[in-house]
Formats: C-alpha cells, sequence, structure tokens
C-alpha cells in the first residue's frame, strides 16, 4: 500500500476544527500557538469560539485551515506515524501551502503569514460583486472549457478548478460566469450552482493577486520538501524549491488540476489518500476520480486513534 497526503482547500473550516487535537496533543495546540504568535492575534480563538461568517473570509480561512491540517499532522507525528509515511503531499489550493508545510518545505510560521497575505491579495484584487464562481456538474474539462469560452464574451471567464470527472468550476467576472452557467445547462450539465464565494479565484482577474504573492514568496525560506509535491498547476512531481516558488505563483491565476493530480498520483502507485484536516471534500473527489482508490479522514483525535490502533 502506497499513501498520499493531501490537504484541503477553502471551504472545509468549521468552528471548533482542531480543538479537541489541541487538547489532547500538545504538539498540536503548539501549531495553534505558533500560527497566533505568526499573525499576531488571536486567530485559535476564532476558530474555535467565533463565528463561522468572520472565519470564512478568505483572509481568515486560508490560515485556519492549514493551521488545522498541521495540528493534524503533529497529532499524528506525536503517535509515530512522520511524513515520510506519504509517498507525495499534494493540497487543493491553499492546502498546496498545508502540503509544503507539513512536509518541511516552509515553516509554519512563514506559511501562517504568506496565507494571510495571500487571502488579503486575492479578496482585494477584484472589487466585492464584480466576480463570481459556478460549479458545474455532469460535463467533463473539454466541455467546460468550450462553455466558458463560449461565456467570456470579451470578458474572463476560465475552467478554474478541475476537481473530479462530475465537477469543473468556472471563475471570471460575474456576467460571464452567469452566462457559462446558463450556457453549460443548455449543453447538457446536470447543474450549474453559482458558488458563496467573495471574489473569482484561480483566473486571470487574479493578476494583482498573483504579483503581490511573487513578492512575499520571494522574501522566504523555502527548502525541498520531506516527500514530493505534486503541484496543483503542473499535476506531477516537484522538489526544487524554486520551482516551487515559481508553481505557487502561478497558482494564484492558474487551474487547480486536482483530478490529474489524483491520476499522476495512482499513477505512480499511490492506492490510499489521508485527507489531513477539515472535512471530507477531497475524499469525495477522490472517489469519483476513480473508484479503486481508498481514503481516510485524518481532521479529529478520534481520526487519530483509529490510524495509529490499526
Amino acid at each position: 500500500m502506497t499513501i498520499a497526503f493531501v490537504f484541503p482547500g477553502q471551504g472545509a473550516q468549521t468552528i471548533g476544527m482542531g480543538k479537541a487535537l489541541a487538547e489532547a496533543y500538545p504538539a498540536a495546540k503548539a501549531v495553534f500557538d505558533e500560527v497566533d504568535a505568526a499573525l499576531g492575534e488571536a486567530l485559535s480563538q476564532l476558530i474555535w469560539e467565533g463565528d463561522i461568517e468572520t472565519l470564512t473570509l478568505t483572509q481568515n480561512a486560508q490560515p485556519a485551515l492549514m493551521a488545522t491540517s498541521l495540528a493534524a499532522m503533529r497529532a499524528l507525528e506525536a503517535e509515530g506515524v512522520s511524513i515520510d509515511k506519504a509517498a507525495f503531499v499534494a493540497g487543493h489550493s491553499l492546502g498546496e501551502y498545508s502540503a509544503l508545510a507539513a512536509a518541511g518545505a516552509i515553516s509554519v510560521a512563514d506559511t501562517a503569514r504568506l496565507l494571510r497575505t495571500r487571502g488579503q491579495a486575492m479578496q482585494s484584487a477584484v472589487p466585492v460583486g464584480e466576480g463570481a464562481m459556478a460549479a458545474i456538474l455532469g460535463l467533463d474539462l473539454e466541455a467546460v472549457r468550450a462553455v466558458a469560452e463560449e461565456a467570456a464574451q470579451g470578458e474572463v471567464c476560465q475552467a478554474a478548478n478541475d476537481n473530479d470527472p462530475t465537477q469543473v468550476v468556472v471563475s471570471g467576472a460575474k456576467a460571464a460566469v452567469e452566462r457559462a452557467a446558463e450556457i453549460a445547462k443548455e449543453k447538457g450539465a446536470k447543474r450549474a450552482v453559482m458558488l458563496p464565494v467573495s471574489a473569482p479565484f484561480h483566473c486571470a482577474l487574479m493578476q494583482p493577486a498573483a504579483d503581490v504573492m511573487a513578492e512575499a514568496l520571494a522574501g522566504v525560506a523555502i527548502t525541498s520538501p520531506a516527500v514530493p509535491l505534486i503541484a496543483n498547476v503542473r499535476a506531477d512531481a516537484v522538489t526544487d524549491p524554486d520551482e516551487i516558488r515559481k508553481l505557487l505563483v502561478e497558482q494564484v491565476t492558474g487551474s487547480v488540476r486536482w483530478r490529474e493530480s489524483v491520476q499522476s498520483m495512482a499513477a505512480k502507485g499511490v492506492t490510499e489518500f489521508w485527507e489531513i484536516g477539515a472535512g471530507k471534500a477531497l475524499s469525495g473527489m477522490i472517489r469519483k476520480i476513480d473508484r479503486n482508490l481508498t481514503s481516510r479522514q485524518v481532521g479529529t483525535a478520534e481520526d487519530v486513534a483509529a490510524i495509529t490502533a490499526g
């Protein structure tokens, strides 16, 4: 059995996530303390006792989800399961940062600060209400690309997340994305769902945020990860620090090639995926990508106990 550790992206956040881990494992609590110190605020208090609307703000959700993933990783390590149990790490969008921190390529403090900057930059890149995203269900990537091209009409409209064979997300100018949703239904999509997001992520409209991240990443130490990263925009393995830095900038405007990333890991021998952190969205996608693959969640103290018991 060959295992990959995968790390969730935005949307998985819940109030209280990681609290039981922090109470059960001093090493997990230390992650939240380190993130709080790096940001100069009590983000952990917001995660555990705040309101979901504030937690869901991009600038909060991104470091919060990373902290929860890293807390789960530290709990695993405390039980003797180290990062080299995995053949690869990968993450969905912001989860790529969690993957790199888990693999020791970027410090937890630097990752927290990068994600706060990333969240703020992505939010401010496009005025609220001018961008949108929609999940197209029941059409494959090529069909959705054709829909986006037809819907653009001189505006930005792109396939942003290739999540699984049944779901591709489009992103861009609000009117163009709304057109894409209607065209997709005409072309046979089962559903087209406008997403409750505050900005159009992973499209050309995010270029101002990419510029901000290029500068931020230039000032951060990145080392080779302990295990190879399957990068979002390449859907293949990367270990070179300079290449990782470049791909993290490209990721802001580029597509999240999750379906291909999972297929790439499967082709390299991975048979089981551990979803490290909040939620189980990635596990659901993985099942749709290849029913021969298995997955398990590692987001609670009970999950960690179940893994180490068996």
